[in-house]
């Protein structure tokens, strides 16, 4: 319950504060805490975790320190209002479900949701994706030596190669923007209309072109995509923690961010020494005063793009709440990247399947974004789970999915939450990009 969560948090709080006065850490300084958590000590001990730890350790990092640095000066300006986090989390995969088509397709509607909310946001927006490939029995019965943990980290290299070269090999060129239309989204609304801003886009590329500016510079044929995910089995991590021989710094080159989910005091004392910016993941049982000792703990210098505060909450409790926890911040001018990641939608159908309904995601939003309003803050992003697949796993919206026809294409692997499709996530890249140019003061997209 919500108040076995917070004893928990005051807990980890308590510990990690007493050990943060020690001067000394390494990548290994967290086995030196206590874990409370028995579960979870016993995850993160056991010999599976540990064996591929081992292995995982002298294998090159998944991400590089160059890149990790790029992103956090990115979130430093989106924490001063210059710039918009799209956060794009395709969980729902399992190992032998990979395909490559499903890893472009959902690169495809994150490439067209930032063009949209670029445009209407007129911010840079930073693409983070998040595409984990989960473990389950049968997984491992490949060669790889029979460890899934290992198997995964040699899927997810294959996965940032692949995001890497559509980053950066004309497939992410602006002036091929209506290549990124998904099929299945063909001939439905969310199609037209986005048909009908890309010509607006197009008239502004020839606008660009006949002024004398090359719209085939990188500017405009890369973008830049990072990857994140959840600091959970912290071997794991520590195997891929590096120097960087440039700066002499350290990074977990796992991921260009972590996000942090009711973080132990390992947890904590583990991220105090890498230099990734971190995600605070926060619901309704934190209170202004907590959420400042982990701000101070995770973010001691007030570095802005450190920290990002991810807001979990439904739309009354957030409407009653968030504006506690920004005004503490404001208060002691803390530097904070506040994210809006609309979960509380969650809800079983009668044949028991779970989804999540598109307007309690909207409502949620909409609450995110006036609180904003009220408080003079900045709302600097919305994590979204969603896929550019053809799925039905989320009801609403201008697609046709609704409860009789959700099991038509379902496809939630177990332990994931359902997901937007493309069509709906192009849809609410709409409505968001309209409700930040009605902040801006400019004139509706169409």
């Amino acid at each position: 319950g919500s108040s076995s969560r917070s004893g928990d948090q005051k807990s980890a709080l308590q510990s990690a504060s007493t050990h943060n006065r020690r001067p000394e850490w390494s990548p290994s300084s967290w086995r030196e805490i206590e874990d409370d958590d028995v579960d979870n000590e016993a995850q993160m001990s056991s010999p599976d975790v540990e064996r591929a730890a081992r292995k995982i350790r002298r294998y090159a990092p998944l991400v590089f320190a160059g890149e990790i640095r790029t992103l956090q000066e990115s979130l430093g300006r989106a924490c001063q209002g210059q710039g918009f986090c799209l956060f794009g989390d395709d969980s729902a995969e399992t190992l032998t479900e990979y395909k490559v088509d499903n890893v472009r397709d959902t690169f495809k509607a994150i490439l067209q949701m930032s063009l949209i909310l670029t445009y209407g946001c007129a911010l840079p927006v930073i693409k983070i994706g998040r595409m984990v490939y989960r473990i389950q029995d049968g997984d491992d019965d490949d060669d790889d030596a029979s460890n899934p943990l290992v198997e995964a980290y040699h899927q997810n290299a294959q996965t940032l190669n692949i995001l890497r070269a559509f980053s950066s090999g004309g497939f992410a060129d602006i002036n091929r923007l209506h290549g990124w239309n998904l099929d299945f989204v063909e001939q439905t609304e969310e199609d037209s209309r986005y048909r009908v801003f890309a010509e607006k886009v197009d008239e502004s590329l020839l606008f660009l072109r006949a002024a004398g500016v090359d719209t085939h510079a990188p500017t405009f044929s890369q973008v830049n995509f990072y990857t994140a995910h959840d600091c959970k089995l912290l071997p794991l991590e520590e195997a891929l923690t590096r120097e960087d021989s440039t700066t002499g710094k350290t990074y977990d080159c796992s991921a260009h961010m972590l996000y942090l989910r009711q973080p132990t005091a390992r947890h904590l004392e583990f991220i105090r020494g890498i230099g990734n910016p971190l995600g605070l993941k926060i619901t309704d049982d934190i209170t202004p005063e907590q959420l400042l000792e982990y701000i101070n703990l995770i973010n001691p210098l007030d570095t802005p793009g450190k920290l990002s505060v991810v807001v979990r909450m439904d739309a009354d409790t957030m409407r009653a709440k968030l504006g506690d926890l920004i005004r503490a911040t404001q208060r002691e001018s803390k530097h904070v990247l506040w994210i809006a990641d609309p979960t509380y939608s969650m809800r079983e159908t009668e044949s028991g399947l779970k989804t999540r309904d598109f307007d309690s995601i909207r409502s949620e939003l909409r609450a995110f974004f006036d609180v904003h309003e009220e408080m003079g803050s900045h709302p600097g992003g919305v994590h979204l789970s969603m896929t550019g697949a053809d799925v039905s796993e989320c009801v609403g919206g201008e697609c046709d999915v609704d409860d009789s026809t959700l099991e038509d294409k379902y496809s939630v692997a177990p332990g994931c939450d359902p997901r937007l499709n493309g069509s709906q996530a192009i849809e609410l890249a709409f409505l968001i990009a309209e409700r930040m140019r009605k902040r801006s003061g400019l004139k509706p997209i169409a």
